[in-house]
């Protein structure tokens, strides 16, 4: 149940932010619920991976380079997605950085555990 309150609470989050933020675009509430478990799914398979191939320059520019890791993640969903687009890599980095602090936010005040 935990996990589908997660999908459903990034599927809103990513509806708000393509309504507020220029270059992201959604096609329906369907769409971004695909969105939210691609995501998911690419951040459980594919980082991790990416995450220990760039382990040298992430700890080089101590963590920042995940920022771009998390960039990479978003453009990849919205060549995976259809009806999901974002303009470019800096939109794809300020939305993930938007994503990520407003999942926090939300999981918290539902009270949802990051495990």
């Amino acid at each position: 149940m935990n996990l589908i309150i997660r999908i459903f609470v990034t599927a809103v989050l990513v509806m708000l932010i393509s309504h507020f933020m220029r270059g992201v675009h959604v096609a329906s509430f369907t769409t971004s619920i695909i969105v939210a478990i691609v995501l998911g799914l690419l951040n459980i398979f594919i980082k991790p991976i990416l995450i220990l191939l760039t382990l040298p320059v992430t700890l080089v520019t101590f963590g920042l380079f995940l920022l771009v890791i998390n960039a990479l993640m978003i453009l990849l969903c919205t060549e995976i997605v259809g009806g999901f687009a974002v303009d470019g890599f800096w939109t794809a980095v300020f939305f993930s950085i938007i994503l990520s602090i407003l999942q926090s936010i939300m999981y918290s005040l539902t009270g949802g555990e990051n495990k």
